[in-house]
């Protein structure tokens, strides 16, 4: 500490490391906003990155004019470091210099407050960040002591070079990336008439990590979104098999299994596939969801229990491994359980590395198709008196139903059943038991639907029978159930129906609203 020269060093390392940093951040940033790595991996580790190299710069930065402060031949003091203009030393370079760390706090901040300011706000302040790159390229250009050495030359010219190329990619990609977020933006304007509003009961819940499972599967984790009040502090309670209700901008809901551990109750992982025939739901989510993004919402709900047994055999196709993967981590190492995982490849198999590493001798990879033959699942099943659960494509779940006894299988399926071989449905009379309401459901009506027209709303998400949102008791009459939630045998012992889909066999229903 006590050479003369240390100061004068510290500071010369820390002004170049800050550069190198700040230009760094900036083409971060770039990557992160034209998501140009989607095809290679997710931008979730982008935006970490992004933050660090951001902060790492302010320390440094902070460090650089400390060291002006106690070097003995500049002689700085506080206002010459903070006050624009205040030293007669190179008094312009060293003001553009202090004017680029006010701006730099200023980006920090925001990023920090990311899900508090308007987001126009945020990134018309976030643009900033050229401004002070071009601020610190003529502050180090004009004051540095090095200026005229080969080496402060090319590394100069690199950053400078690097930023720049990194500024021209982000404007010559700037059309496409407006006209994505101006889709989004539509999507979300259009939210209060394109669906539903999302229940009392849904909270806030910012996306925290974004990473590509498998082949067309994005992992997602979700936490409560800052300022969030929860009832106990942590996310609702929820036990294996359950599922949330994500209420996307564009006025959608789609329903996605919870596929992390049960225990830790700070964050929800699920994972969504990108389906060839989407409607609007896992499109939105793969082509503008972000790292960041605040959604509402609901549940979780559970219609695939996890019952306790000595013996339990999983059967996955494709997607359908999410609610299975929340019940193996649930499980103790001692309880007897086998997986059975299909998939059309292996790149398509979300954690399927993860389980077959882990349980090398209770899972089974069968690539090519989720889809087997029923003597061939026959044999692969056996005489197991284990408890099947069975989540994936309607054919292997038809397949499975053929094998196993309804006694010991529990199914839970992602689309509608086909009830089409019930006929049309007719018009029907319902009794809102609690609120005396009677009205007539015209054929063309669902009951949800009338519920809602008699100002009688009841909670409902996929309006097409597979969440169960919309589950309410019957009082009276015989329901037709036409959803594909539970065994009608099941929602029969239970008194309870699904109106969104499902109608009466008698002329009058009487429900308990």
């Amino acid at each position: 500490m006590t050479d003369v020269h240390l100061w004068w060093y510290i500071s010369r390392a820390s002004a170049l490391i800050a550069w190198a940093l700040m230009t760094l951040s900036v083409v971060w940033g770039i990557l992160l906003s034209t998501r140009m790595l989607r095809k290679v991996d997710n931008p979730g580790w982008l935006a970490d990155l992004h933050k660090y190299l951001g902060g790492m710069t302010l320390i440094l930065v902070g460090l650089h004019m400390v060291s002006l402060m106690l070097d003995g031949w500049l002689r700085f003091g506080v206002s010459d470091v903070l006050v624009p203009f205040s030293t007669s030393f190179k008094s312009l370079p060293v003001a553009l210099g202090i004017l680029a760390f006010y701006v730099l706090i200023a980006v920090q901040g925001s990023s920090l407050m990311m899900s508090r300011l308007p987001r126009r706000f945020w990134k018309g302040l976030h643009y900033a960040s050229y401004a002070t790159l071009i601020l610190v390229s003529f502050h180090a250009g004009f004051t540095g002591t090095d200026v005229g050495a080969w080496w402060y030359q090319a590394l100069s010219i690199s950053l400078i070079v690097i930023a720049l190329i990194s500024v021209l990619l982000r404007v010559i990609l700037a059309p496409t990336i407006e006209r994505r977020v101006g889709r989004a933006d539509a999507a979300t304007s259009a939210a209060p008439s394109a669906g539903p509003r999302p229940p009392a009961t849904a909270i806030q819940m910012m996306v925290t990590s974004m990473l590509v499972e498998a082949d067309g599967i994005l992992g997602i984790r979700l936490a409560a979104a800052p300022g969030q009040e929860l009832a106990d502090g942590q996310l609702p309670v929820w036990q294996p098999g359950a599922h949330i209700t994500l209420h996307l901008p564009n006025g959608l809901e789609r329903q996605y299994s919870l596929c992390g551990e049960n225990a830790d109750r700070e964050h929800f992982d699920i994972a969504v596939l990108r389906t060839t025939d989407s409607q609007g739901g896992s499109s939105w989510i793969h082509e503008f969801l972000a790292v960041g993004m605040v959604l509402m919402v609901s549940g979780p709900r559970n219609h695939f229990e996890l019952e306790p047994a000595t013996d339990y055999l999983f059967i996955a196709g494709g997607i359908g491994i999410t609610p299975i993967m929340g019940m193996i981590e649930s499980l103790p190492p001692r309880r007897q359980w086998r997986l059975i995982y299909l998939g059309r490849s292996p790149d398509s198999m979300a954690f399927a590395g993860q389980l077959s590493s882990r349980y090398p001798d209770r899972v089974t990879l069968i690539v090519g198709g989720a889809t087997r033959d029923a003597n061939e699942f026959a044999g692969m099943i056996g005489d197991s008196p284990a408890i099947v659960y069975c989540c994936g494509p309607e054919g292997l779940m038809q397949t499975v139903a053929a094998i196993v006894p309804p006694e010991r299988l529990r199914l839970e399926r992602f689309v509608a059943v086909d009830r089409s071989a019930k006929g049309a449905p007719s018009a029907l009379t319902v009794t809102a038991a609690r609120s005396g309401k009677r009205f007539v459901v015209p054929a063309e009506q669902s009951i949800l639907e009338a519920l809602e027209s008699n100002a009688l709303p009841i909670l409902g998400s996929c309006r097409k029978g597979v969440c169960g949102n919309c589950e309410v008791r019957v009082v009276g009459g015989t329901p037709d159930h036409r959803d594909s939630v539970l065994e009608d045998a099941e929602k029969d012992s239970l008194g309870i129906m699904y109106p969104c889909v499902s109608r009466a066999s008698t002329p009058d229903l009487i429900l308990d609203i």
